[in-house]
């Protein structure tokens, strides 16, 4: 009892242990189940140890059911004329236990089905290439997903169809008596009637099969008529052969055609022919499919109906020819080996519009080396492909036999055709519908080609070839007139204004144009512009110079007036090529502004009054020193300038060329905006105007700090430390207090940054509050102590020795 219990605990644990398990993945689990060869029953067993309920087993069970009644439809007749087909080309797969049945017969898709049973070949959209990767006409048919030569299971009957076992025969009595029967033809190759026994029907067509019943149970129905057809067919096995890509034995429809076994093998493999599949049947050549006849003219020749133990063979292919060039479908194409060019150009849909039809190229393999043949238009259909041929249709020349062109200021520019109407260029002006008005007629270009393809350029007066007192020029084929206009001749012509304006830059010339119409379709003059001086550059065309002068350009001086009235010479007209300068006036001066921060009264940006303000009267402008200002320790930031920055990248560039490298860090210096300059702010304030008393530039700060009563120490000492300020002490003692000098100190190259900017060697000014001393580090040693000129001494003793012995060995 106890280990009943036990058992089914462990029971309830295992179900509980598993996720509840979706419909389809029933349907995935039963069918890799049935493939590894599981029985039905062991099955619906795993999936209730999985936790799937039998109620879920049976709905999945009726909608199958409910979905194969839909889509195989009623096996009862439902007229006179017989019963409707379903495809059973696929296996059917049953999960049954007891009376429960999943049935998975449902023929959603045969593809779909097939992909189930089959997954090696369930890509097949695949392209398939050839042995030298190159994509073949055709070859692809059968691997398209949507294109799978299903059979019509519901067309009626063929007269010639071969009954056998397993087609479904029924039988429809109708008159005197009213009776149908649907049997099923044995194994035996009988169907049993009801009350009267069997009837061996097998290997007998419709027709036959149809008049054996009537005469056998016409005795018994006299008085009524008897008619049997086929209902459901049997299947039938096929063997699929060669250059396939699964090859093997398969269930098929007795209705299905060779491409759908074709289909259902996966398709031509890389190696397979489509022009030469063989179907044989009871050991004889039943047909041959041409794939391409279907393809190409919509021919179903060769694709019969197969029937039981029908082998199809698909061999490996004859001929492959690549076409290239100007055709409508450029691919690899499989030939046969006695079809010809012309046959190989059709296949690729025919010349593209631009092709040279005259003669195709094309290359050969002849075992050893390789060969070409120009194959004219008339010898195509007789030129025989090989494997491993390669044709290209070159396209047609980039030229024009009957063409004629005429650009620019015409009213119709464009491509003309040369002939009787267009012949001249009188003719062709007309064509054009005459030149524009800003036509400049008296000279037109006419560039030629001559024999050698290069361009001539002929000169053409239109207006004396339009009024007739110039001779017409005749026109030759791709012959180009070019008629230039009025602004053609200008448009480079041009004036340039600098300076003082609002839009400086450069202008297209018009012709009496004054300074004072350039100077405002610049914009104007600035808030900066001089009147007083403003120049006019012009160049010195002499077309008749024989020797090259001093004088390259003339200056003129103007002054403006209200009114822009030029002084001394109202109406100065400009010419081309004139470049106008407008000076700034030396009176303009911009606003200058310094600032003031830290311990002032007013802090805040100020604008110095004049160019020489200095340090002292900024400090008046800040309403003076606040009582917690320290001025020991004030100091101004100052903006680096052009000029500085020029400066310290010739520095830069001094430093990076020598050969040691510096202790000045050259990337620190090219990124900085800014500097101090030092200063002593409390003798500035005593002695105004001295030199303590610095003149300040734009951009300064004054920076004026509260009192810091400390002393920092940094560098190679033992311990970095800021410590209070004690007045009268050394520095030695600040060092001292930083624990000493580091290992490597350069204890002499000491020295002390003050608060106000300026730097001192170590003991030789006072230190003061808010002071930093540095003690710079020597460098690392690089190995060549007394270690190592001793080493050195080592190594050059026993070279010596051994260039002695040496010289002892020689004597």
């Amino acid at each position: 009892m106890k280990r009943t219990l036990f058992c089914l605990l462990f029971s309830m644990i295992s179900l509980g242990s598993f996720a509840q398990m979706t419909d389809s993945q029933v349907m995935q689990f039963y069918q890799r189940e049935h493939k590894a060869g599981t029985s039905n029953g062991q099955i619906v067993t795993k999936l209730m140890q999985r936790g799937v309920q039998i109620d879920q087993i049976r709905r999945i069970r009726n909608q199958y059911q409910s979905q194969n009644q839909t889509m195989a439809g009623n096996t009862t007749p439902t007229s006179s004329t017989g019963v409707l087909r379903n495809n059973n080309s696929t296996n059917k797969q049953n999960l049954t236990s007891g009376n429960m049945v999943l049935d998975k017969t449902s023929q959603e898709t045969t593809q779909q089905q097939y992909v189930e049973v089959q997954p090696n070949i369930d890509e097949r959209a695949e392209e398939v290439l050839s042995p030298g990767g190159k994509k073949v006409f055709g070859r692809d048919i059968f691997n398209n997903k949507l294109l799978s030569f299903e059979p019509n299971m519901n067309i009626a009957t063929p007269t010639n169809y071969t009954i056998g076992a397993g087609d479904q025969v029924v039988i429809e009595i109708y008159g005197a008596s009213q009776k149908t029967e649907t049997l099923t033809v044995s194994p035996e190759g009988t169907v049993t009637v009801p009350g009267y026994g069997p009837i061996a029907i097998s290997g007998m067509s419709v027709a036959a099969a149809n008049e054996k019943i009537r005469r056998t149970l016409g005795s018994r129905y006299n008085s009524s008529r008897i008619k049997a057809s086929v209902g459901q067919t049997r299947t039938i096995i096929v063997n699929v052969m060669g250059e396939v890509k699964v090859p093997g034995t398969y269930t098929v429809s007795a209705f299905a055609s060779v491409f759908h076994a074709l289909y259902m093998a996966g398709g031509i493999n890389g190696l397979g022919t489509l022009r030469n599949i063989k179907v044989f049947r009871s050991g004889r050549l039943a047909t041959v499919v041409d794939v391409y006849d279907y393809i190409l003219n919509g021919r179903l020749t060769g694709n019969i109906r197969l029937q039981d133990n029908d082998v199809i063979v698909v061999g490996p292919y004859d001929c492959l020819v690549d076409v290239s060039g100007s055709v409508k479908r450029p691919m690899t194409y499989e030939m046969r080996k006695n079809e010809s060019v012309a046959s190989v150009i059709r296949y690729a849909g025919g010349f593209a519009g631009n092709a040279y039809k005259k003669s195709v190229r094309l290359l050969r393999s002849t075992g050893r080396e390789k060969s070409v043949y120009n194959i004219g238009e008339f010898d195509m259909n007789n030129f025989h492909v090989a494997d491993g041929d390669v044709l290209s249709v070159d396209s047609i020349l980039d030229r024009y036999a009957n063409m004629v062109e005429v650009k620019g200021a015409v009213f119709r520019p464009g491509l003309y055709q040369l002939g009787r109407e267009i012949n001249s260029v009188r003719s062709l002006i007309q064509h054009a519908e005459g030149v524009t008005e800003d036509a400049f007629t008296a000279h037109a270009v006419l560039h030629r080609l001559k024999k050698d393809r290069t361009l001539e350029v002929i000169a053409v007066d239109i207006a004396g070839i339009m009024n007739g007192t110039v001779a017409d020029i005749p026109l030759q084929n791709e012959d180009v007139l070019f008629v230039p206009t009025q602004s053609d001749r200008t448009i480079s012509r041009t004036i340039t204004i600098h300076g003082e304006v609002q839009y400086p830059g450069i202008y297209q010339f018009a012709d009496n144009e004054t300074i004072e119409d350039f100077i405002m379709q610049a914009g104007g003059l600035t808030d900066a512009a001089s009147t007083v001086k403003v120049d006019v550059a012009r160049r010195i065309i002499d077309p008749v110079a024989t020797t090259s002068p001093k004088e390259i350009a003339k200056t003129f001086s103007l002054t403006l007036k209200e009114g822009f009235v030029i002084d001394g010479s109202a109406g100065f007209k400009l010419q081309p090529y004139d470049e106008v300068y407008v000076r700034r006036s030396p009176g303009y001066q911009p606003q200058r502004n310094v600032s003031v921060v830290g311990e002032v009264v007013f802090g805040g940006s100020y604008t110095l009054n004049n160019k020489n303000m200095r340090l002292s009267a900024l400090v008046k402008m800040a309403g003076g020193l606040s009582p917690e200002a320290y001025v020991r320790g004030a100091r101004i930031e100052r903006r680096i300038n052009d000029e500085e920055r020029i400066r310290m990248k010739s520095v830069m560039r001094v430093v990076n060329n020598q050969g040691e490298k510096d202790s000045i860090n050259t990337a620190l210096l090219d990124s900085a905006e800014t500097y101090y300059v030092g200063i002593e702010l409390d003798k500035a304030l005593q002695n105004p105007g001295s030199n303590y008393d610095i003149v300040l530039r734009e951009g300064d700060k004054l920076i004026v700090p509260e009192y810091n009563g400390t002393v920092k120490i940094s560098g190679d000492v033992m311990y970095p430390n800021t410590v209070a300020y004690e007045d009268g002490r050394s520095y030695k003692y600040y060092i001292n207090q930083a624990g000493g000098f580091g290992t490597r100190a350069k204890k002499s190259k000491a020295f002390v940054v003050y608060q106000n900017g300026t730097v001192s060697m170590a003991g030789k000014r006072k230190i003061e509050p808010g002071c930093e001393i540095i003690v710079p580090s020597k460098p690392k040693s690089t190995g060549n102590g007394l270690a190592g000129v001793l080493g050195i001494g080592t190594s050059l003793a026993s070279l010596a020795t051994m260039i002695a012995t040496i010289g002892n060995l020689i004597k």
